[in-house]
């Protein structure tokens, strides 16, 4: 008799802490990248006009913007180096 096992990678098991109890799955993150050049701030300006951004930062400075593979760009507070750990 054949048997055949499935088994789901960590990866996609794992969600990660945006910070302040926000959560996202890590197989959905595209990117991290910092918030400081200007190719990015069009970015999160395009996608805020096209109602797809996501802020968790709580009213704090966007620190990291991550790229998910569905074109949502959530802004967060925690440093790009933290969340790259976390995964």
């Amino acid at each position: 008799m054949l048997e055949v096992y499935f088994m789901k990678s960590e990866k996609s098991r794992k969600v990660i802490n945006l910070g302040f109890e926000n959560l996202v799955f890590a197989e959905r993150i595209v990117a991290i990248i910092s918030p400081d050049s200007a190719p990015i701030k069009r970015l999160i300006s395009e996608t805020k006009r096209r109602d797809k951004l996501i802020d968790v930062t709580n009213g704090r400075k966007t620190r990291a913007v991550i790229v998910t593979d569905s074109d949502y760009i959530i802004l967060s507070s925690v440093q790009p180096e933290s969340l790259k750990g976390r995964l």
